[in-house]
């Protein structure tokens, strides 16, 4: 097809057999389009056996796509074109659904927002919202081995493009074993190496930039109203833009239902970081977007809608639970005890229920050697993960609390209010609860990370999550200065990525007073 300004876009269509007229699925992808998010969907094969047109399109400037590729500009009128032709395709039923995860999820944002009539539902899965804030930068923290490893990713599809050997090897290399030098100086000679990616602008446009606002699809979507289905993960780097979808379309009349698995970016597999979850992991999205797709798009009555509109896997009980909608229960607060060393010894910090006198932990930020990504939700080590060896670690403090008594169970936001200070004008908090088997091997659960500064009390906002503890298991707060790779280091300054190099980073030194600080914890009834 051609664009309106002339751009050739190239797609595979995949029929079914008969005559139709058939609804048509529609994939737009930056990728490659024989890929075909095959990574966590059935192939497009398999759903044009259920009586669908699947049509999986390489986006501008990608793939065999004419046109310069440039990550979100495109794709809201880009998309409206290309529903235009997907549904006058021959045998076309003229309804349109769009499906398709993280870039492909953004794509279908972008579209909804261009209003074609055409588009009856969507499925966006793991897709950003907000581009800085679910995407690029968490808490004011550049995530710096995610963006490297995507600018690289697709910086080396532009050297295939162009034939250029040599630099798709070396961005190959950076997008899957970034060196030690490149990670430490992002701003240096890595940088000059992506320079016709979006890397530099990530590193330099200010939080409040338009630049993030007209690559948000977020800001693009009011009074957008279509049936959406949500799929997200606990451990997916991009929860937060998949919870503001959710929120966002549900202010409509249209209905919506959200999916979160246990699953990190991908695979959506039971394999989640180094923990096998068994049978119930399994990825039900093939089946459900199918029975969403035929209620909307074939007018199948299958009782889709007679379902609970939310489900939440349980990491704790690893089993699905049926929601009517997602929880946010008022915090329960539990407050951080201790004797003032809690970076030394384990049992030293304590995470208590009722407040308590305790005392000020210190720890000292050395970048020579930071504190370890380990689990989590970002590369290069995302899902559940044992970082008890993290834990112990005298650049760490923990808080943990008795064993439990009693079923405890967590489902919706989870927050880390820290009384806490540095010698440097700019630092980092990273918070990280777990839970600690009889073993007393710490998991993680989930995390947050801010960059602030000043003296005072710092709201940490972890990340969302829905677990059951049982008797015998304890909770577990971690705080540290870094996360690294996972997010780039603080020198201090509170200056931007691309302002900072690999020498300015300075040690630092952190104070937290553990009587004005606590935990806020999602408490609801365990139920069976």
């Amino acid at each position: 097809m051609q664009t309106r300004d002339g751009v050739r876009l190239d797609a595979d269509v995949y029929y079914p057999v008969g005559a139709g007229p058939f609804p048509v699925l529609l994939m737009r992808q930056p990728y490659g389009r024989r890929i075909a998010s095959t990574v966590t969907y059935a192939h497009p094969s398999w759903y044009a056996r259920q009586g669908y047109i699947v049509v999986i399109q390489d986006v501008r400037g990608r793939g065999s796509s004419e046109g310069e590729f440039e990550p979100f500009v495109y794709e809201g009128d880009d998309g409206y074109d290309t529903l235009e032709w997907v549904s006058r395709l021959p045998g076309s039923s003229g309804r349109v659904g769009m499906y398709g995860f993280s870039y492909q999820g953004v794509a279908q944002l972008f579209a909804a927002a261009s209003r074609h009539p055409a588009l009856a539902a969507i499925c966006p899965g793991m897709a950003g919202f907000d581009l800085y804030r679910d995407w690029a930068y968490e808490g004011g923290a550049f995530r710096l081995y995610n963006s490297l490893s995507w600018a690289a990713q697709l910086g080396a599809e532009t050297a295939r493009r162009n034939g250029d050997h040599g630099l798709f090897a070396e961005r190959y290399r950076v997008g899957h074993t970034p060196s030690s030098a490149e990670l430490i100086d992002p701003a240096g000679s890595v940088r000059e190496l992506l320079a016709d990616t979006f890397y530099a602008d990530w590193l330099s446009a200010s939080a409040d930039s338009d630049y993030w606002r007209a690559r948000s699809p977020g800001a693009q979507l009011d009074d957008i109203d279509l049936p959406a289905l949500h799929v997200g993960g606990w451990f997916d780097s991009f929860l937060t833009g998949t919870l503001a979808g959710y929120r966002h379309f549900a202010k409509g009349q249209s209905p919506q239902r959200l999916l979160i698995g246990p699953w990190t970016h991908l695979p959506w597999t039971p394999a989640v970081g180094s923990v096998w979850l068994g049978e119930a992991a399994q990825s039900p999205v093939d089946a459900l977007q199918l029975r969403w797709f035929d209620y909307f798009l074939k007018d199948i009555d299958n009782g889709v809608l007679d379902e609970p509109m939310v489900a939440l896997y349980d990491l704790g009980a690893r089993a699905w639970r049926d929601l009517t909608e997602y929880p946010m229960p008022a915090p329960s607060r539990w407050h951080l005890v201790s004797n003032g060393r809690a970076n030394l010894d384990l049992t030293a910090g304590r995470l208590c229920e009722a407040a308590q006198a305790g005392g000020v932990d210190v720890i000292v930020n050395d970048p020579w050697r930071p504190v370890p990504v380990r689990g989590g939700h970002l590369a290069p080590a995302a899902g559940i993960e044992d970082r008890t060896d993290v834990d112990a670690r005298p650049d760490v403090l923990t808080y943990t609390s008795a064993p439990l008594e009693s079923t405890l169970q967590l489902a919706g936001p989870v927050a880390a209010v820290l009384a806490c200070e540095s010698d440097q004008d700019s630092f980092d908090l990273f918070a990280v609860l777990s839970i600690v088997g009889r073993d007393g091997r710490a998991r993680n659960l989930t995390q947050g990370y801010l960059r602030t500064e000043g003296a005072g009390q710092h709201r940490v906002e972890l990340r969302t999550t829905c677990a059951r503890l049982y008797p015998g298991q304890s909770l577990r707060l971690s705080v540290s200065g870094s996360c690294y790779p996972a997010f780039a280091l603080n020198d201090g300054s509170g200056r931007e990525p691309l302002a900072v190099r690999a020498a300015d980073y300075r040690i630092s030194t952190l104070r937290l007073d553990s009587n004005a600080s606590w935990l806020e914890l999602p408490l609801i009834e365990a139920g069976d």
